[in-house]
């Protein structure tokens, strides 16, 4: 087994100068050096074929010890220096201070056909960042992360990339729900991809220390290997460095919205420098279409991370990175102006993604007012998102009588749609009739373009629960399931018809399906 290797954060950024792993306030630098702890008992549960090829590796490579040994930390990759990364936070909404890689270790760097990789093992042990916690990661919240990342991959979104995902076999002490009962669950690590995982708290960290030094180091090192189209730095470039990740920010939440994904956790330190979907916490999948829905107990009270609100925390979130940038452009008007236009193009985006998922492709002043009326007509009844959308795309132009009956699989108790919601929806599709008029699209024609948008299969969290049950018990089969499934989410599947289906009622309120905490 051969890695590429081509190290660069931990050649060119300044270190740690600490070098024992002591929990700590580090200073001045962006990184710690680190060692994994070695699991007792390591076992491989599943690995991702594209990503090791995206890494010059084989299947061959992924069956030997060595393989097993380097992704959960048993050994390390000859001629690297593994280390967890420093930075910052606010966290639902306050300042947070040092944050770090807490149970995060990146092992090394990799190139391989033109493309630069960093490979992290999540759950490997505790860093000079672990606080008061130990660095580990448990089997289920490991197999959410793992089938999550490729799963949100192949819908189009996106997000770090996962390559492996392993057992320990050692114990860990959780509390599930944060209430008291903490009980030990078996131990499991994945191995994380992405071209890199620095974030926004990487640069806020610096600028609440007044080290401009160190803050314009890092910023430097991240435009000439991420945004290198920028060109070299400078005050413009700097300026034009916020506007690059604001645009890459806002195509990932408005990929989050066109598919129904809830994060559940966006805190500043949870916010990719490039536009990627990072830490795959308490997230969730809108089953009943409800804006004000979050998966996270946590949040459960102010809910300032639910769906509705996701592009405007993404907006917040902006703020505070340009406020750690301005050190190093001392003016705040070009800042304003990037978030200001923000304001603005979300809204456009959000307006086009929504055209799209409903098949027009003509613009028409009344759009809006058509997409208002349908949001808030599928909250007034619990309504599935996936489903509906997806059955949206069969309603056939001659014959519109027919029409309720398309999407009324979607509803959650049909029996309890009243006559005024039924009264609502003719309305709707009424109009809905109307604007195909100015389409040019067949019926076939529109099913297809609407298809490719609205995804068939998403990771519910049921469906996960199901996979983190069975292996608990030691069946891994339905982890391979759905991570094939998910590999192909706007195909139909036939074989694997049983997942387009709406939350079982058994689910509504089980932990891990409807409630997950930021353990999870």
């Amino acid at each position: 087994m051969q890695f590429n290797i081509k190290d660069r954060f931990n050649q060119e950024l300044p270190a740690d100068k600490i070098l024992e792993n002591s929990r700590r306030q580090v200073k001045e630098a962006c990184f710690s050096y680190v060692t994994p702890k070695i699991p007792s008992k390591p076992s491989l549960i599943h690995v991702s074929p594209e990503m090791l090829a995206n890494l010059g590796l084989t299947e061959a490579d992924s069956k030997t010890q060595e393989f097993l040994n380097v992704v959960t930390g048993a050994e390390l990759i000859p001629n690297t220096k593994p280390y967890a990364m420093c930075y910052a936070g606010h966290q639902f909404g306050n300042w947070a201070g040092q944050l770090g890689d807490g149970r995060a270790i990146n092992l090394t760097e990799i190139e391989h056909n033109d493309k630069h990789w960093a490979l992290q093992l999540k759950g490997a042990g505790e860093t000079p960042y672990s606080r008061s916690a130990d660095g580990l990661a448990v089997l289920r919240s490991s197999i959410r992360e793992y089938l999550c990342s490729e799963a949100m991959f192949h819908l189009g979104v996106p997000t770090t990339r996962a390559l492996s995902l392993s057992l320990s076999g050692d114990e860990v002490l959780r509390d599930v729900m944060y209430n008291g009962n903490a009980a030990y669950e078996k131990g499991a690590i994945v191995s994380r991809v992405a071209e890199s995982f620095l974030r926004f708290g990487s640069y806020e960290i610096f600028a609440s220390k007044g080290d401009a030094k160190t803050l314009k180091t890092l910023v430097d090192y991240t435009i000439k290997y991420h945004y290198a189209e920028l060109g070299e730095p400078s005050k413009e470039t700097y300026i034009a460095f916020l506007k690059a990740v604001t645009k890459r920010s806002l195509d990932m939440v408005v990929h989050w919205q066109r598919v129904g994904f809830v994060h559940g956790v966006m805190n500043t330190d949870n916010m990719s420098i490039l536009g990627l979907t990072i830490d795959y916490g308490p997230y969730g999948w809108l089953e009943g279409y409800d804006q004000g829905w979050t998966p996270n107990t946590t949040d459960n009270t102010h809910k300032r991370y639910r769906f509705g609100t996701q592009p405007h925390i993404v907006l917040w979130n902006l703020i505070q990175l340009a406020n750690a940038l301005y050190p190093l452009v001392e003016e705040a008007e070009p800042l304003e102006e990037i978030l200001n236009n923000y304001q603005i193009e979300v809204q456009l985006e959000l307006q086009n993604m929504m055209c799209s998922k409903l098949g027009l492709k003509v613009e028409d002043r009344n759009d809006i007012q058509l997409i208002e009326v349908l949001e808030d007509v599928l909250q007034r009844s619990e309504t599935d998102m996936t489903i509906f959308f997806r059955n949206l795309a069969n309603l056939e132009k001659e014959n519109t009588e027919n029409w309720y009956a398309t999407i009324e699989d979607a509803f959650y108790n049909p029996e309890e749609i009243s006559k005024e919601i039924k009264q609502q929806w003719s309305a709707w599709f009424k109009s809905y009739e109307e604007r195909l008029t100015l389409e040019t699209l067949s019926d076939a024609e529109r099913k297809s373009e609407m298809n490719n948008i609205n995804p068939k299969y998403v990771l519910r969290n049921y469906m996960a629960q199901l996979a983190i049950d069975d292996a608990n018990k030691g069946n891994y089969d339905l982890i391979d399931e759905l991570f094939n499934l998910l590999k192909k989410p706007y195909d139909e599947q036939p074989n694997l018809e049983k997942w387009f289906a709406k939350r079982p009622e058994w689910a509504r309120d089980k932990v891990g399906c409807s409630m997950l905490s930021c353990s999870s």
